[in-house]
């Protein structure tokens, strides 16, 4: 990994316009402003961290970070759709987003594909982890931040000896992993003593870190406007003017604003205003959803992050409280909250780590992943000399949103990024500007 430069001032200074004030764009705001720009933030909530940001996992997982399409995921998926529980679900209908988004991750579902994808991930996952070190060492920062790693857990022999493929990559990466027994896993938690019948062994990840991303967004978003940074809430992003081969200004209800450099960082969002002006991005809304429950016993409670490889659920300890957040529908921009999803992600924290929070009284949520068919988010320039991207993070956005932030504000500065760009920006899809 590359030592992190000073995050010193440029030469040039820039009217930065931010679109989206979630995760990604409040953390492109600082490092934007920390390099000396004058950066405005627009948004059409009241306030930053509403949306997909608001109550995720919970997870900082560089270790974690592997695309969704890779080898046998075609089978697996339609096995998912077939359980009681199923943590795929796919609404079909005539969507030509959905459809060729689904067409191009079968393309990327090649051992090939998936460990060039994997290793763009790894590349701004970790980038991102030494980030957060960074920004908490500079600013104090905290948001029920705990760095007790991360245990893939297994309830399959299947699922031990598929984890091969995956140690064989983040060796290659240089990523931190400890294989575990089921005595391993109960040592790191010892709430699964309960249900260690359950278990068969897991993969641990030591650098992988848990926190609460609308707690880090809201604070940070303080810190940005300490360092003059303006925010524009409560303002709806009608379009974009274009004229003469480049961006002249994003239109609102509240009127016309110019700048400088314009950055798209709406998440799920994004391809509908992008495709005004002749950019096809390959993001597509995937829903998940979590529950955050008050920790009652902490006999029975996770000490930091479980991530159920059976039923791909998250189990994250949030300070007083236990966030479990999950499962994947491709239903498009779909906010609604059937009680029978609840059952998803209800399950695996009972059946877990029953008895350490109040089930009952949980707060039931949901919100829309960006994803791209690589898994890789979209990071650098556009076709338009003064349009940046910053987008398609997936479930991954919190765990690569200080080094997407840092490596977006370094490419619109004009200057050298620490990790290298190949394969994270617009023109792996060549399509992309039809």
């Amino acid at each position: 990994m590359a030592a992190l430069r000073a995050s010193n001032r440029t030469g040039e200074f820039m009217r930065i316009l931010i679109l989206g004030s979630g995760v990604i764009g409040v953390t492109s705001a600082w490092y934007l402003a920390k390099a000396g720009h004058e950066v405005t933030v627009i948004d059409r909530q009241p306030a930053p961290a509403l949306e997909t940001s608001f109550a995720n996992a919970g997870q900082i997982s560089p270790g974690y970070s592997a695309p969704w399409a890779a080898p046998g995921i075609p089978l697996k998926a339609i096995k998912w759709m077939m359980q009681d529980l199923a943590p795929l679900r796919i609404r079909f209908q005539p969507d030509p987003a959905l459809i060729g988004w689904m067409a191009q991750m079968l393309r990327n579902c090649s051992q090939a594909a998936y460990q060039v994808n994997k290793a763009r991930m790894l590349r701004i996952a970790e980038y991102s982890r030494d980030c957060f070190r960074e920004l908490r060492r500079e600013t104090g920062i905290r948001y029920d931040d705990g760095a007790g790693g991360l245990i893939q857990l297994f309830r399959s022999q299947k699922q031990v000896d598929g984890a091969a493929a995956d140690i064989a990559i983040l060796q290659e990466c240089g990523v931190a992993y400890e294989e575990l027994s089921r005595a391993d896993c109960v040592r790191y938690e010892p709430a699964l003593a309960h249900v260690q019948g359950k278990i068969l062994g897991g993969l641990r990840l030591p650098n992988d870190e848990t926190g609460d991303c609308f707690k880090f967004t809201q604070a940070l978003a303080t810190a940005c406007e300490e360092l003059g940074v303006q925010f524009r809430f409560n303002t709806d992003i009608k379009d974009i003017a274009v004229e003469n081969g480049d961006i002249q200004g994003v239109q609102t209800d509240a009127g016309l604003f110019k700048a400088d450099r314009y950055l798209v960082a709406m998440g799920s969002y994004s391809p509908l205003l992008l495709s005004r002006i002749g950019i096809r991005i390959p993001v597509y809304p995937v829903k998940g959803y979590s529950l955050t429950l008050d920790i009652t016993d902490e006999s029975r409670a996770p000490v930091s992050t479980v991530m159920d490889e059976t039923y791909k659920v998250a189990v994250s300890r949030l300070n007083n409280r236990i966030r479990v957040g999950g499962t994947a529908e491709l239903t498009g921009y779909d906010l609604s909250t059937p009680e029978s999803r609840k059952a998803n992600v209800r399950f695996v924290v009972e059946d877990l780590f029953g008895g350490g929070g109040d089930l009952e009284n949980a707060e039931f949520w949901t919100g829309l992943r960006p994803m791209t068919p690589d898994g890789t988010p979209i990071l650098g320039g556009t076709k338009y000399p003064s349009l940046y991207l910053n987008t398609g993070h997936g479930t991954l956005g919190w765990t690569m949103s200080l080094g997407s932030g840092r490596f977006i504000a370094d490419v619109i500065s004009s200057r050298q990024p620490d990790i290298d760009p190949a394969g994270l920006d617009i023109s792996r899809y060549p399509r992309a500007y039809a």
